[in-house]
């Protein structure tokens, strides 16, 4: 059987995911489909893969290279906007508040494309090795590769001869990037607990006001990688959450912000990292204030495609896609997919696929306003079209499983 024959079972897929997303490591429903697909398919299934939800599938089929093909599982704390018929209505509890959910990453394309690409693999009888299909949760909190990693070891402790992956961008449906070398950032994550003095908002001479001192940081962060950073390193800091106060006449005791960071070097990291204690502790001191309590969150390798296997799943593509395929440039999106290769120490290729209205897309380009008319990922509107969507995914990952299969 064919790609043709397996897109209507694609496109329903993705659409039952997209309307029933979960977040990190909750995404119970979803591992139990992947894993029931995965059984319709033919596959040996593990459930309860690691230290959450990840599900595991395996097929053998004589001798031959192991190559693992993982898709991730997660959706966002984020309400989707009223666009298609199929959007997501959940709802759930994110840090004691209750919010919409959504697949604003594109994780369902994700799982439905390497569904699909499973049961193409399956049909056809000219090829010889062993598919892994990890199915893995907790990406967006940069767990679960993580967590899956002892429990991968002991269950193919042979190893894997490479490890595939794939994420759709907010590009042309229809076109592959794919590189050598860096592809994506290392990701840092940094919790920021300023201690001031509380009291009556009248009387704020007898205070340290913390909100006053964590917005002058939050301020003063911003100046590290337009006054720190050559321009020439690429590198983000961001400060994406701001938690103070209970009531509007009240100085509280303490503010709360969380900051990200995106570099491809770690000289520039630890530069970067460095001036963020520099710059929170010696606010501190000015204000008069205890210092800061800083700690660290997660973290997001660098996501760096093995030369070799890179090459071959680029020659791979050029023969599908032709004028399709392009050169990927280093994005300062973050991954934890290397750390499913990193548990045997195996090579790894991470590409991306567009996916939305190559004629919107164009436009936009065009006008120079790509960035406001083409949504990013983790927007309340980042809903790909189906088509050439999934179709472009299922045949990248086919195509480049296939470049190592025997």
């Amino acid at each position: 059987m064919t790609l043709e024959s397996h897109r209507p079972f694609i496109e329903d897929l993705y659409r039952e995911l997209h309307a029933s997303p979960e977040l990190s490591n909750r995404e119970h429903r979803t591992a139990a489909r992947m894993a029931e697909l995965l059984r319709e398919t033919g596959f040996e299934v593990h459930e309860g893969v690691g230290e959450s939800t990840g599900v595991v599938g395996v097929l053998r089929r004589g001798e031959g290279p192991t190559v693992l093909l993982r898709a991730d599982m997660d959706a966002l704390p984020v309400t989707e906007v009223e666009q298609v018929p199929y959007r997501s209505t959940a709802t759930d509890v994110f840090e004691g508040q209750s919010t919409g959910v959504m697949h604003a990453c594109g994780h369902d394309t994700h799982m439905a494309a390497l569904q699909g690409a499973l049961r193409v693999l399956a049909d056809q009888d000219d090829w010889s090795g062993t598919i892994l299909a990890v199915f893995q949760p907790a990406e967006e909190t940069m767990v679960g590769a993580l967590g899956m990693q002892a429990a991968l070891r002991e269950l193919f402790p042979e190893g894997v001869d490479v490890a595939l992956g794939q994420h759709v961008m907010p590009g042309a449906a229809g076109e592959v990037r794919s590189a050598a070398g860096p592809v994506m950032a290392a990701s840092d994550h940094l919790i920021v607990t300023v201690h001031g003095r509380g009291g009556h908002g009248s009387q704020p001479e007898k205070t340290i006001d913390p909100i006053v001192l964590a917005a002058t940081m939050v301020v003063r962060l911003q100046t590290i990688v337009s006054r720190e950073v050559a321009p020439s390193d690429r590198a983000v800091v961001t400060v994406g959450t701001f938690h103070a106060g209970t009531k509007q006449n009240i100085i509280p005791d303490s503010a709360r912000f969380e900051i990200n960071t995106r570099t491809f070097e770690e000289p520039v990291r630890r530069r970067i990292l460095t001036a963020i204690e520099r710059i929170v502790q010696g606010e501190c001191q000015v204000a008069g204030a205890p210092p800061a309590t800083i700690t660290r969150g997660d973290i997001a390798p660098l996501t760096v495609n093995d030369e070799a296997a890179a090459a071959r799943v680029g020659e791979a593509f050029d023969r599908v896609f032709g004028e399709r395929h392009d050169v990927q440039q280093p994005l300062l999106g973050s991954e934890d997919f290397s750390y499913l290769a990193d548990a045997w120490g195996a090579p790894y290729v991470y590409w991306m696929y567009g996916g939305f209205d190559p004629a919107i897309v164009a436009a936009a380009r065009e006008r120079g306003t790509f960035d406001a008319d083409v949504p990013s990922n983790h927007s309340p509107d980042f809903i790909p079209v189906l088509q050439p969507t999934l179709d472009t995914a299922t045949t990248a990952m086919v195509t480049a499983a296939r470049a190592f299969l025997a």
